[in-house]
């Protein structure tokens, strides 16, 4: 079996990794870290026809699309024209992360719980209704409406914010065309957790829930980042809520996607949040999430591929093979991130790792024959151990040996919860 993973991330690199065991991947474009467990071909997520021939020349049985873009523009529709079976969904599908406001009305047309919200292409009603909201004793979360790399998010403590967040987005366009239509939505309070389901269009299966680390500091301040951080299991999110949110937000999006002539397949991942006891759904992606699959890959044992190509072909979805373990993955930044920060900064990486230890490369290359930075995110360092409590060690006795000028991570993941 012959897989190609799209993508140069932690995501892609942890999937590649896992499914090198069970198959031969190739990975483009790839990265440095990803380049020493598998080959990697220098073709850029964007080069369809590119890809495509290297399907062919190749024999792929199966691509795996990692990031949203590529199939936010259509490279699985591609792949299924050709008669390659593709594991993501097509360009329909994918418009529920390519627009929050049309995931928001989708929820709401399906009845998926879901904060109070309204979607605006025009900065004045945007503020109006975030001024209703305030008004009202509630607190509002400013969103971009397009793909704004995980980034494109203010969570308002106040009118003054809120304020300043819908015109940096609609008038100062800090997100381009992403921020030209913003959705005000209600805050809720409670505590997020992120669920991974595999879909085959009808058929889903639903991998171990994450919780992910969105602030780029300790306390969960500062601004919104790609990810800083996950674990998994998480002990406040038990098997019922699980079933309660596969019942009341996996299942009907699919069912109204299907209605509407949309044959989901790939992951859906339902950002969530229990907020007094009630699940709701915060947003929609449409790719595994980065780093949930970094953390998630690591308490896989087996069946994975199987399960994806089930799911690219449209089939029943067999179970995938889970650990009891824990796991912890700590993302290691780029000074500054995520705003300006260096790159091609030298990287230094123990080379005397412990056997539960894995480091997924995310912004790395090589040059001249050392490792340097070539983006915000640039590793995650992954550890597995009977315990949350010793999986978290494992992963920051390792951050503490990485080198790189300027390196930031959170201190703080998976802390409340050990």
């Amino acid at each position: 079996m012959k897989v190609l993973v799209v993508g140069s991330g932690g995501r892609e690199h942890a999937l590649a990794w896992k499914l090198s065991q069970e198959a031969e991947v190739v990975v483009a474009p790839g990265n440095a870290g990803i380049a020493q467990d598998v080959e990697c071909v220098d073709l850029a997520v964007s080069d369809f026809e590119g890809l495509l021939n290297l399907c062919r020349t190749r024999a792929i049985d199966l691509v795996v699309v990692g990031p949203e873009d590529p199939l936010i523009v259509g490279l699985a529709d591609l792949m299924r024209a050709a008669g390659i079976a593709v594991y993501g969904p097509g360009k329909e599908g994918a418009r529920l992360e390519g627009s929050k406001a049309y995931s928001k009305e989708v929820m709401a047309a399906a009845g998926i719980p879901t904060a109070r919200f309204g979607a605006f292409d025009q900065p004045e009603p945007a503020l109006v209704f975030a001024r209703e909201m305030v008004a009202s004793g509630n607190l509002p979360v400013i969103k971009a409406s397009g793909n704004a790399l995980g980034k494109g998010v203010v969570v308002c403590n106040d009118l003054d914010e809120a304020e300043d967040a819908i015109e940096m987005m609609m008038l100062d366009r800090e997100f381009g065309d992403a921020g030209s239509t913003v959705v005000v939505e209600e805050r809720l309070l409670g505590f997020e957790f992120s669920l991974l389901t595999i879909c085959s269009g009808q058929d889903y299966y639903s991998l171990p829930v994450a919780q992910d680390y969105k602030r780029a500091l300790d306390g969960d301040r500062g601004p919104n980042t790609g990810g800083m951080g996950t674990y998994s299991p998480v002990a406040a999110v038990s098997a019922d809520m699980v079933r309660d949110a596969e019942e009341k937000v996996v299942k009907p999006v699919l069912d109204y996607l299907r209605k509407e002539g949309v044959d989901y397949r790939g992951t859906l991942f339902s950002g969530l949040m229990v907020s007094q006891g009630k699940s709701y759904c915060l947003e929609y992606n449409v790719r595994f999430g980065d780093p949930e699959t970094q953390t998630v890959m690591r308490r896989v044992n087996g069946g994975l591929l199987a399960a994806l190509l089930a799911a690219a072909k449209g089939e029943p979805i067999p179970p995938v093979s889970i650990s009891d373990e824990a796991a912890v993955t700590v993302v290691i930044a780029s000074g500054g991130y995520p705003g300006t920060y260096r790159k091609e900064v030298p990287v230094g990486i123990p080379q005397d790792l412990p056997s539960n230890v894995k480091i997924f490369h995310a912004g790395t290359k090589f040059q001249d024959d050392s490792l340097v930075s070539s983006g915000g995110r640039v590793l995650g360092i992954s550890a597995t151990a009977d315990s949350l409590s010793e999986a978290r060690l494992s992963a920051y006795r390792v951050c503490d040996k990485i080198e790189f000028a300027e390196m930031h991570f959170r201190r703080d993941i998976a802390a409340s919860s050990v």
